[in-house]
């Protein structure tokens, strides 16, 4: 799985914001996906999917990093994230025997639609799926990445292209053809670079003008958003603009984030385990 580095690279990238959507899994009563932060009502409404897909995207080229191998995984951990902030699924509550967050079982809470097409593909997958999956055997199936020709169907396709279309339809990216010497690839530059400099400049404060030191006091859609750019290696993409002083601060902090115990957190009064277990599904990969 990626790593947390010093900086080795400098690239253009912007910030943009999201509504904040609270949820809390299990015990906790799941918080509707409209209880929006009410700071900026003209924000554009994004998934956990589409926000990570943006912070990857090469601004003018439209196309992610080709040495990237870890965002494919990455998406699919959004995705499930977001399931649980909106109250769809869940993991099967600890026992004796299944203590482990990676031992638990993905669990459906609702089937009713999310108007997202791969959230509900998802979505009816899980509800199909028996005996039930853990977290990290739902992220090998959604990708793909799996020897069971019989949960083949289970795999996500064309996910990047399917979340850039959804960008597109909200006015941030567009479409373009590009020729890449043997052959043409259809890309998404990105046309509205106020949404993505919006997001950026939320994770750059949440490491360093807003930094509580303590996850479970961070916004739970903020904490998602750091673990998936972390392990779909593009949280350099959100520090790249940075001066040094504060990139070494914003990547040291993000570090120290990633690397907590995420069966020590899962725990912790008001935690949203399925961001831990995700975390700790990347972090066995």
């Amino acid at each position: 799985m990626t790593t947390l580095t010093h900086r080795a690279r400098r690239t253009e990238v912007g910030k943009n914001s999201e509504k904040k959507v609270e949820s809390e899994e299990d015990t906790n009563q799941d918080r509707s996906p409209d209880n929006e932060d009410s700071g900026d009502s003209k924000d554009i409404r994004l998934t956990l999917m589409e926000e990570v897909l943006l912070l990857g995207l090469k601004d003018k080229e439209g196309y992610t990093s080709f040495w990237n191998d870890c965002i494919s995984s990455g998406l699919r951990g959004g995705i499930l994230i977001e399931l649980a902030m909106r109250g769809r699924i869940y993991l099967e509550p600890p026992t004796m025997r299944k203590k482990r967050l990676l031992d638990r079982k993905v669990l459906l809470r609702s089937d009713s639609p999310t108007g997202d097409v791969l959230l509900d593909e998802t979505l009816k997958h899980i509800k199909a799926t028996e005996p039930t999956e853990t977290v990290q055997t739902w992220i090998e199936l959604l990708t793909g990445e799996t020897w069971n020709p019989f949960k083949l169907q289970y795999q996500l396709r064309n996910v990047r292209e399917r979340i850039a279309k959804n960008l597109v339809e909200k006015g941030i990216l567009t479409t373009e053809k590009q020729n890449f010497l043997l052959f043409d690839m259809t890309t998404h530059p990105v046309t509205n670079t106020t949404e993505k400099q919006r997001l950026v400049k939320k994770l750059q404060d949440s490491v360093l003008e807003r930094w509580v030191n303590d996850p479970q006091r961070m916004d739970k859609r903020t904490l998602a958003l750091l673990v998936l750019a972390h392990s779909s290696d593009v949280l350099e993409n959100v520090f790249s603009s940075l001066t040094d002083d504060k990139y070494d601060m914003a990547m040291n902090r993000a570090k120290d984030l990633v690397e907590l115990d995420p069966e020590v957190e899962g725990t912790k009064h008001s935690a949203t385990e399925m961001i831990w277990a995700v975390l700790a599904a990347f972090n066995k990969s």
